[in-house]
């Protein structure tokens, strides 16, 4: 199934290769990841979408959930290609992310995200806020 992204793309609720993810997390500036990390992340998520430019076949923009399917989902790898940004193409990835979290659970699901600065009004437009001092996100830097 496919559903229209804006003319020249086309939005699928799959994740992309993990030669594709890694190469569109490469150019939107996020940490690399290797091959391996990607084929083992994608079938973990608990959903998942890309949006490919249909004149270079190439995924442009993407976004997974991974979460236990019962109230707590994390939204992950929300990128989008500089060269294809500001086109609307993020806010379909999260508004198709949030709209399956909505269909599977009717009873509040807690929805969280770390958000990088050009992400962040992004995120404000579909209602996520700052947890901070309640909380805040931290990362284990050595395992």
């Amino acid at each position: 199934m496919t559903v229209s992204a804006r003319p020249g793309y086309r939005f699928i609720p799959t994740a992309p290769s993990p030669e594709a993810y890694c190469e569109l997390r490469r150019a939107a500036g996020l940490s690399p990841k290797t091959l391996a990390q990607a084929s083992a992340a994608i079938p973990g998520s608990w959903a998942a979408c890309h949006v490919v430019h249909e004149p270079t076949g190439d995924a442009v923009a993407m976004g997974r959930v991974i979460g236990d399917g019962g109230w707590y989902f994390h939204i992950a790898d929300m990128a989008t290609h500089p060269d294809h940004q500001r086109l609307g193409l993020g806010a379909r990835v999260m508004e198709w992310l949030l709209d399956s979290i909505r269909a599977a659970v009717e009873d509040e699901p807690y929805v969280t995200l770390m958000a990088d600065e050009p992400g962040r009004p992004l995120y404000r437009r579909f209602g996520f806020q700052e947890t901070a001092p309640t909380s805040i996100g931290m990362k284990l830097t050595t395992l």
